[in-house]
């Protein structure tokens, strides 16, 4: 993600929470049932990770969901759970070499001064990517690796530099045993677990989802269920049990619907000059005061242009450049361009491989008798908003509670409520009484 796009976002917060007195209810002891938590290992991406505010660092690996369940599976004779942690010190990194963000105030185009997510340095901590851990700190229980995807997870020299530049993961090549021959099942496997969660698929389409479609791709669907099979196939081999999840809609993300596709502003001079101006651009929407669609960059449209206005229900991405708009005509005269807006037709390709992606991880689950957890049914809750404790949670940018400053990963709080998913569907499933996060310990983004 790119450091200078949120300056401008405004932000007007107003919290309220009240969390009323319990009654004294007994505490059942936390039972293990029918699983074995003495090893448990958990696979994924950078959700797993404890990744957040756009960068990998050492608070937010903290209070990963799987490090949550771990603390909670201990007290039922769970061993430790080792994480490929950053250096306290550190400042973090993201998958551009980014520094996480912070909220905090700048100044946009136009000088304003408003609150929105900034980073915490000009530049990331990159010198941990070529800083390989595994022998001072591993093996490592969390194998959730930032970028990851199910075809990648049984791939071996997943971390080797030696395969070029867009070949191997940086995230993987700090924590592998073997930089040139290890992938990360292979190395979750020298743990011998008895117990796995695994959250993996995001990515496959997710990556091709936050370009706009520009880059990346949609992991074919026979491929993908190939991938989970013989991931799931390798966890069980040995006897261990555990918990799948499957694929969020990228509608429940924030950084797909902060922006609104009818954004743009205008006074009745203003569309009086757009609406004598479009006819060249092959555009015959009539502009109006008030909002109005932004103009985008349609490659299938049949003019020279190549523009049109957004449609409802399309996106315009998290990381849109907003300067640009406000200052620079950027969704008027300068058509956003693709890699900011997901149209129609990419939006039914993502959503089409999410759902075919869920029914084979289901179907996992199913055949091979584990828990699974509905992340998908979860993370829709944010969407119409739902409240745990007294504290209403929603998708909101910022302010929801849920997700952190990226518009894609979990604050703490969304952590912690992920982490309780995943245990009520290990003691639904296992007959345990492992006891849920208390949430409350739990943040979400910090205001300054």
């Amino acid at each position: 993600m790119k450091n200078n796009i949120y300056k401008s976002v405004l932000i007007v917060a107003s919290i309220s929470l009240f969390i009323g007195c319990k009654p004294n209810l007994p505490v059942p002891s936390p039972s293990k049932g029918d699983i074995d938590p003495t090893r448990y290992v958990s696979i994924g991406n950078s959700i797993t990770s404890g990744f957040a505010d756009g960068a990998l660092y050492y608070q937010g690996q903290l209070v990963s969901f799987p490090n949550l369940i771990s603390q909670q599976l201990k007290a039922a004779g769970g061993g430790n759970f080792v994480q490929p942690l950053m250096d306290p010190s550190s400042v973090g990194v993201g998958s551009t070499g980014n520094a996480p963000f912070v909220l905090a105030y700048s100044n946009d185009c136009l000088g304003v001064n408003s609150l929105g997510p900034v980073p915490t340095a000009t530049a990331g901590d990159v010198a941990a990517f070529s800083n390989n851990i595994y022998a001072a700190q591993g093996p490592f229980n969390n194998m959730g690796v930032p970028g990851a995807k199910a075809i990648t997870v049984a791939l071996p020299g997943y971390g080797n530099p030696a395969n070029g530049a867009g070949n191997y993961n940086p995230f993987f090549t700090r924590m592998a045993k073997n930089v040139a021959t290890s992938s990360m099942l292979s190395d979750a496997m020298l743990l011998n677990p008895t117990f796995f969660s695994l959250f993996i698929g995001n990515n496959d389409v997710l990556l091709y989802a936050t370009s706009g479609g520009a880059k990346d791709f949609i992991t074919p669907q026979a491929t993908f269920s190939a991938s989970i099979n013989a991931i799931v196939d390798t966890l069980v081999k040995h006897g261990a049990k555990g918990v799948i999840g499957n694929v969020p809609d990228i509608t429940a993300l924030p950084y797909f619907t902060t922006v609104p596709w009818n954004g743009l502003t205008l006074r009745q001079g203003q569309a009086d000059t757009l609406n004598g101006v479009m006819p060249f651009l092959g555009i015959s929407y009539v502009f109006q005061a008030g909002n109005n669609p932004f103009v985008i960059y349609d490659a299938s449209v049949n003019t020279p242009s190549h523009a049109r206005v957004i449609q409802q229900g399309e996106f315009i991405l998290l990381d849109v450049p907003l300067d640009s708009i406000k200052c620079h005509k950027m969704g008027t005269l300068v058509p956003i361009p693709n890699q900011y807006v997901l149209t129609a037709t990419e939006i039914n390709a993502i959503e089409t491989a999410i759902s075919g992606y869920n029914t084979t991880i289901q179907a996992a689950a199913n055949n091979n008798n584990l828990a699974f957890v509905d992340v998908n049914a979860f993370l829709n809750q944010t969407k119409t908003g739902f409240v745990f404790d007294g504290v209403t949670f929603n998708a909101a940018f910022v302010t929801g509670g849920a997700f952190s400053l990226d518009g894609i990963h979990l604050t703490p709080t969304g952590n912690a409520l992920l982490a309780n998913e995943f245990i009520k569907s290990i003691n639904a499933k296992y007959n345990s009484t492992i006891l849920q996060v208390d949430v409350t310990k739990y943040h979400g983004v910090i205001f300054p």
